[in-house]
């Protein structure tokens, strides 16, 4: 059974999952006025290819027992240097340090507030 959920919730949920599984640099970036593909990102940083993994791992699940949904997309789960999770609405980027360095996805929107998510309410 899928749930109703607001974007913003569910990005929200996916950086709180990061976060339980110790991501670094969490960023939720509302990207929805500057790209028609998606509403938000949610960015995270891994130590290693396991760690990748892990979070990767509590954002599916963590998903899909809250709100029923899986996600549309995933690619990268092979290589575990960077994991990108497509939900539609949200868009989960899961990166090993070495690689966030060298893309700086950032700083493509480096226009866009990001979403202060550690304090958000769900609705």
């Amino acid at each position: 059974m899928t749930i109703d959920v607001s974007s913003h919730d569910l990005a929200v949920l996916c950086a709180r999952a990061c976060d339980d599984k110790q991501a670094t640099d969490i960023a939720v970036l509302p990207v929805g006025d500057v790209l028609a593909v998606t509403e938000y990102f949610v960015v995270a940083s891994a130590s290693n290819p396991r760690q990748v993994r892990a979070i990767t791992d509590a954002v599916l699940t963590q998903v899909r027992e809250a709100v029923g949904r899986g996600p549309l997309r995933s690619e990268g789960v092979r290589e575990q240097q960077w994991v990108l999770v497509d939900y539609g609405d949200v868009v989960v980027h899961v990166f090993s340090e070495e690689t966030r360095r060298f893309y700086e996805i950032e700083r493509l929107y480096k226009d866009v507030e990001p979403l202060d998510w550690a304090a958000a309410e769900l609705s």
